[in-house]
């Protein structure tokens, strides 16, 4: 884990963030020169490292501290960093990062070590005799893989590692957090080309991994160090911003002191703060702004001491101060799902300009900037239980995390790999979808259907033929949205799952690894038909859904309590139909709903099944232009002998909307002794309203019989089977 260092930073420090400055690492130097300090005193170099450590954990034990570094240091001796620093500096530097957040003493233990396996003769075995299993568990997880024995995969391989270190204990990310962050503080000395490639990589992996871990006080610098080596002409047009308003009245000074007096009145005990924006904070905000006035460069914070003093304080802004109800969002009562809570509201103020404002307690603070290191040893039961009620104390296994280690496990290729976990860091924000069985699905945000049956199911998932989302029938390609509600419908029986499997039009609505990786895998494993085409598979997925769930290709839905009534014969021969494909089970097309003596059309699909049309169906054009071959069908006669059996069939009544119009409807389709099977009403447009049925007929012969009925129903325009094409059915 190699660093370089130099003189100079890409720009001057922020308050609030974890930083060593030069003359702590030259007196690190010194003091690592001169060697380890006497016996049973704390080393000089880590002096300061043990009074930052002391802030947080008072009654830290830093006997082991000292040992950890009088290892280090010997271990290092000799080693100079690119820019002349005794290599022993980097360990030190790391460790000062991770201490300032609030780390515990184990972790702060294993980052003065974590190069020694990597860069010294201190093996594994020795760290874990000396300093325990959890120390030695930190070293091994942050270590890199040589690049000699996994040539071109070590960087991917090596990430990969890291991560299934990090499932069993977020500790091995931390350290890494903190390494890159000094790497990237002293990457000047580097090639440019050299820069750019570890700022892309921090870019696409390691501060996506900080933002779900919470860990905002290393995301946002790290932000503003790749965006200054990978975007040099817009950093530096940020900083001249930046450097305009600094010698300026700051509106945001005079907005705090407004905001105090108002609490104050209240008699609310609260820390007003003005907290700058980072550089990329500022960047965004440009672009979404346009241009920035004093209070877009930075936001209030309101600290209190309880959740109940947030909302005391939120209810006197909104009070005194016209606030902007469109910026309001509660991350208290909803936490995000890297453990951030805060109020976050606007307000506009005496001179109309609006100010963003932070509203969290102190714990939350802590949480917000540090993430999981703030939370010490998430191991340790003593001190999960010391957490006050309500905090997230357990960050052990996060949904993501629990995603990515399953997804992974099933990518050996490493370009794949690597590929697939940077597209699934770029998925910065999680929802959470509820189950029809009461349990609850993390997902992450722009996530389909498909991605909910693979991350429930796993591969069983290549049998799900639909879903309802909201108790509404879907197709597998809707996007899911945070709090809905979902039930995915798998095949009914091994014939019917044997004979489903993902289409390669799956893909296309796949977001994560997970189900890329088992849809891919599967298609490999049954290479389709030339003759089959992804409209084929998206017709069968669809009629499928349509026989398990009683609901008609248009998405209308059965009636609640009513059982749902498959098509003659479906899965079997089909009563009536004669198919020129011998062996071959037949299935009615829900988009058309052909019968008798409608002209009709075969396509085969998969599981040997054949699929009839109506010959006038739009479908059959698109299957025709797309090369598939029909098979001749046609309707049995007498001398058959298999010309009984029910139909089904979809019409579509056009009125006048008017009271009772549903009720008539039925009743003449009752009349005429047919079945309703599904029925949905479309919402009036100028007083006019469209009716769906799909209806079980006895016999087709009546089938003229009975629109004319429906025609007679006062307010009835016209009643057709002609209407939705099969594009729109399957929207």
């Amino acid at each position: 884990m190699s660093a370089e260092a130099t003189d100079q930073a890409p720009f001057g420090r922020r308050r609030g963030l974890p930083r060593i400055d030069l003359r702590n690492l030259r007196r690190f130097s010194r003091a690592a020169l001169l060697g380890p300090g006497a016996r049973g005193r704390l080393p000089d170099a880590i002096e300061h490292v043990a009074k930052v450590h002391r802030v947080h954990h008072p009654g830290a034990e830093l006997d082991v501290l000292r040992k950890a570094y009088v290892l280090a240091e010997s271990s290092h001796r000799g080693q100079m960093r690119k820019s002349g620093e005794p290599y022993i500096t980097h360990p030190l530097a790391v460790t000062l990062i991770l201490a300032e957040l609030g780390a515990e003493t184990t972790t702060l233990t294993a980052s003065l070590l974590h190069d020694t396996v990597e860069d010294t003769d201190v093996t594994l075995d020795q760290v874990g005799e000396q300093f325990g299993e959890e120390v030695r568990y930190l070293v091994d997880g942050v270590t890199k893989l040589e690049k000699v024995d996994y040539g071109a995969a070590a960087e991917p391989e090596t990430f990969r590692k890291m991560l299934v270190a990090t499932g069993n204990d977020v500790r091995v990310m931390s350290i890494k957090l903190a390494d890159r962050l000094h790497n990237m503080r002293t990457l000047g000395v580097m090639r440019p080309e050299k820069q750019a490639r570890i700022a892309k990589v921090t870019r696409d992996v390691l501060i996506p991994l900080a933002e779900r871990l919470g860990v905002q006080a290393l995301k946002t610098e790290l932000e503003d160090l790749v965006f200054a080596i990978l975007h040099p002409e817009e950093y530096a047009r940020t900083r001249e911003l930046l450097q305009a308003h600094a010698g300026r009245p700051d509106p945001l000074a005079r907005a705090a002191g407004d905001v105090r007096g108002v609490l104050h009145e209240a008699g609310i005990t609260a820390e007003v703060l003005v907290r700058p924006r980072h550089f990329v904070s500022v960047h965004r905000a440009g672009i979404k702004r346009g241009e920035l006035t004093g209070t877009d460069l930075g936001r209030l914070l309101v600290l209190v001491s309880d959740d109940a003093d947030c909302y005391a304080v939120l209810g006197e802004l909104h009070t005194c101060f016209t606030p902007v109800i469109s910026e309001f969002k509660d991350f208290i009562a909803v936490p995000k799902f890297n453990l951030y809570q805060s109020l976050h509201t606007a307000v506009a103020g005496r001179d109309g300009e609006v100010t963003e404002v932070l509203i969290r307690t102190h714990q939350m603070h802590r949480v917000a900037e540090a993430g999981v290191i703030a939370l010490g040893n998430p191991y340790a039961p003593t001190e999960g239980a010391d957490a006050p009620e309500g905090e997230r104390a357990d960050p052990t296994r996060p949904g993501w995390l629990s995603r990515l280690l399953d997804w992974q496990s099933a990518t050996p290729d490493p370009d794949i790999f690597w590929t697939s976990l940077r597209d699934d860091l770029a998925q910065d924000r999680e929802i959470t979808v509820f189950r029809s069985d009461g349990g609850t699905l993390g997902l992450p945000a722009g996530a389909s259907c498909v991605d909910a049956a693979y991350s429930l199911y796993g591969d069983d998932a290549h049998s799900c033929i639909g879903a309802r989302v909201n108790g509404r029938i879907a197709t597998l390609s809707t996007v899911l949205r945070d709090g809905d509600t979902l039930q995915l419908l798998m095949a009914s029986d091994s014939r019917d799952a044997a004979s489903h499997g993902p289409s390669p039009e799956w893909l296309d609505h796949a977001r994560t690894p997970a189900a890329r990786i088992a849809i891919n895998r599967w298609l490999a494993a049954h290479p389709a038909p030339q003759h089959e085409s992804r409209e084929a598979a998206r017709e069968t997925d669809a009629e499928s859904a349509a026989e398990l769930t009683g609901q008609g290709a248009q998405g209308s839905q059965a009636p609640q309590g009513e059982a749902a009534v498959p098509a003659a014969g479906a899965g079997r021969p089909e009563a009536g139909i004669v198919v020129d494909l011998p062996g071959a089970t037949v299935r009615l097309a829900r988009c058309c709903t052909p019968v008798p003596p409608d002209a009709v059309t075969g396509f085969a699909v998969r599981g040997g099944a054949v699929t009839v049309h109506r010959v006038r169906c739009p479908g059959v054009a698109r299957m025709t232009a797309a090369g598939r071959t029909a098979v001749g069908v046609r309707w049995a006669d007498q001398d058959d002998g298999d010309g009984g059996g029910d139909y089904r069939v979809t019409l579509f009544a056009e009125a006048f909307s008017r009271p009772h119009l549903l009720a008539d409807l039925t009743e003449a389709i009752a009349a005429e002794g047919a079945e309703v099977v599904a029925a949905a009403v479309e919402p009036p447009r100028e007083q006019r309203v469209r009716h769906t049925y799909t209806l079980q007929l006895p016999d087709a012969g009546k089938l003229p019989i009975l629109m004319r009925a429906m025609r007679n129903v006062p307010g009835v325009y016209d009643v057709t089977r002609e209407g939705r094409s099969v594009a729109a059915a399957h929207s």
